[in-house]
């Protein structure tokens, strides 16, 4: 028989607007589960769709080139204790196959980009015409330590806001694979999310329609962006030669100033993920305007402009936008 204290105690919590007990708030475990994302921009979208369940550990961090990294030994920690690891796929973390398997992790592997139709004919700019004694042992290196080569294949899917909500639906049921007890609420979040990519998309198609056709022609530090050209009807042209591992010579150079003018680019951007110099370069001696930083295969910090995905692609089309409608 329930006390009649007991009874007045229950009243009060009522009375008070206090929340009582019960399965309906066990939305968040006592733990969170411990997850890995190789790059910032996947661990945004874990993030967003994992919520409180979930704390996430990035790889390759805000403004990192996931092309040249180098996994360290606390990389190997948090993937060896982590419940489920995200990775891109299309030969993107060409390190990533190490790291698991030095971490030993028996934890599911989950590629985001599957079901995504990627693009081909990708180039590896190393590949291009530079002399074979010219930066080899770089270059090399590259191929050994999964750098810059993916094999054909353009492995920036998430420049298209349409592959983005692959990618949310592929978090959402890795983690339900990992956590079904929180199915609800990564269904939830994924949702809540996806919402937010719809309205995303309108604007981004809407602002890039309204650059003069023939002003959407830029060149970037590489060849990160085509994806969001076949999108949204920008010409997205990477220097010819030239890739976030390899410095330009000055025959490079050359070959990009003439590319520029014969196919009348009017701007050139930095990616906040290579060297600004080698574009400042070739602005001053082509004549283009220099436009501003896009973020191409990494958020920025909390302090910058692209510190979440939704707010990268805003950032990127404020800047795009810009540059090429004055």
């Amino acid at each position: 028989m329930i006390s009649r204290r007991l009874l007045l105690a229950a009243g009060m919590v009522a009375g008070l607007g206090l929340p009582m007990a019960g399965p309906a708030l066990a939305q968040a475990p006592a733990q969170k589960m411990p997850v890995v994302a190789s790059f910032s921009i996947l661990g945004d979208f874990v993030k967003q769709v994992g919520g409180d369940r979930v704390a996430v550990t990035t790889i390759v961090g805000p403004n990192g080139d996931a092309h040249v990294y180098q996994p360290t030994p606390a990389d190997a920690k948090a993937v060896a204790a982590a419940k489920v690891v995200f990775v891109n796929g299309l030969g993107f973390e060409g390190w990533m196959d190490r790291l698991i398997k030095a971490s030993g992790t028996k934890a599911p592997i989950v590629v985001a980009t599957k079901g995504i139709t990627p693009r081909t004919g990708f180039v590896d700019h190393d590949d291009d015409e530079k002399p074979k004694a010219k930066g080899k042992a770089k270059h090399d290196h590259a191929k050994e330590e999964g750098g810059h080569d993916h094999g054909g294949i353009d492995p920036h899917a998430w420049q298209s806001i349409a592959n983005a909500k692959v990618y949310v639906a592929n978090v959402r049921d890795g983690l339900i694979a990992a956590d079904p007890d929180g199915r609800d609420v990564y269904t939830a979040n994924a949702a809540a999310y996806t919402a937010k990519l719809d309205a995303l998309e309108t604007e981004v198609k809407s602002a890039m329609a309204k650059i003069p056709a023939e002003q959407r022609r830029i060149i970037t530090s590489h060849d990160a962006f085509g994806y969001f050209g076949e999108a949204y009807g920008l010409v997205l042209v990477a220097p010819e030669g030239v890739s976030t591992e390899s410095e330009a010579s000055a025959k490079d150079v050359g070959r990009i100033i003439r590319q520029i003018k014969a196919q009348k680019i009017p701007a050139v951007f930095v990616e906040n993920v290579t060297d600004p110099r080698l574009i400042q370069r070739i602005a001053k001696e082509s004549g283009a305007k220099v436009g501003g930083t896009l973020y191409s295969d990494a958020l920025s910090d909390d302090k910058g402009p692209a510190s979440t995905y939704i707010d990268m692609m805003h950032s990127n089309v404020r800047e795009l936008s810009s540059a090429l409608s004055s």
